[in-house]
């Protein structure tokens, strides 16, 4: 009995220091945008990185690139709106990519940033093109995780019928109902650390099902899918960083053809073979040495 008791007990210390390096990450805080307040966690010092996560997730996406990006920057992780310990206004209004946009400008004012590197993944992938196209004079540079450019996609769900099928589940979001039918369980199908899935049960647990959903009936384009090569984006001023998983079911990597077209400066598409949608953890290293990489050298560090 004392043997079970010491293996228990040395189980719940080993959870209990995991649960302390989680938290030993960074400093949290928060922005106010226009009376929504913005969640984040903070590390390091130097230039502004912010980091912007998807859907379903939240500021702990970042962990294993929060400390390598720390060594050289301050690195802020936020939680979007709906998220985890943000703000979770009501109304689809509330979610449009303006307002998505508006938060990410508060909490580089917030840090009294001049510009930022903006960095997003899903969701905060799209935020992270929108913000580079909205304010390119404080896009310092822009670094995207397995989100095409917003004509790609248009034109992969307008011409492409794979893309098409596999964006059904964009299409059940979009429904009135759609968040009576999502629990938070489910949402963590994808976390595969044990411990870091109990970490996001929780974080659902404290979001917005609706507001999570919201960014697909504000945002996502609906059917008929339309595209037209006329079709203007504002082009992205600085130089881009592109992961993709090309495991990746939900966004197919068709979409990254002409992406070189869209942008006024240089652009580096990384494509990892054996990682899926959630790049940045399942390929951590990789992608983690790789931003650090890349900023260092964009930037003149040593």
């Amino acid at each position: 009995m004392l043997k079970i008791l010491t293996v228990t007990a040395l189980i719940m210390l080993a959870c209990s220091l995991h649960a302390s390096a989680a938290e030993e990450l960074g400093e949290e805080g928060f922005a106010e945008s226009d009376g929504v307040k913005i969640h984040y966690v903070t590390a390091g010092e130097g230039p502004l990185v912010v980091l912007i996560h998807g859907f379903p997730d939240f500021w702990y996406s970042w962990r294993e690139q929060i400390p390598a990006l720390a060594k050289h920057f301050q690195v802020v992780a936020i939680d979007q709106r709906g998220y985890n310990l943000s703000d979770k206004p009501e109304g689809v209004e509330n979610y449009a990519m303006p307002k998505l946009v508006a938060d990410v400008d508060a909490v580089v004012k917030h840090f009294k940033a001049d510009k930022a590197i903006i960095v997003g993944h899903d969701w905060g992938g799209m935020v992270a093109w929108s913000y580079a196209m909205a304010h390119p004079d404080k896009t310092d540079k822009l670094i995207i995780l397995n989100l095409p450019h917003p004509k790609g996609l248009t034109r992969e769900l307008a011409n492409n019928p794979k893309q098409q099928e596999n964006s059904t589940y964009a299409r059940n979001f979009q429904k009135p109902d759609a968040a009576s039918k999502v629990q938070p369980a489910f949402l963590t199908f994808w976390v595969k650390d044990p411990e870091a899935k109990k970490k996001y049960l929780e974080a659902f647990q404290r979001s917005s099902i609706e507001g999570m959903l919201n960014y697909y009936k504000a945002n996502y384009p609906k059917e008929p899918y339309e595209y037209s090569e006329e079709q203007k984006f504002p082009p992205v001023k600085c130089s881009v960083l592109m992961f993709h998983g090309l495991k990746d079911e939900a966004l197919l990597p068709g979409a990254l053809n002409d992406t070189w077209n869209w942008l006024d400066q240089d652009l580096t598409l990384v494509t990892i073979p054996e990682a899926g949608h959630f790049v940045q953890q399942d390929a951590a290293e990789k992608v983690t040495k790789c931003m650090v990489g890349w900023l260092k050298m964009q930037k003149g560090i040593e």
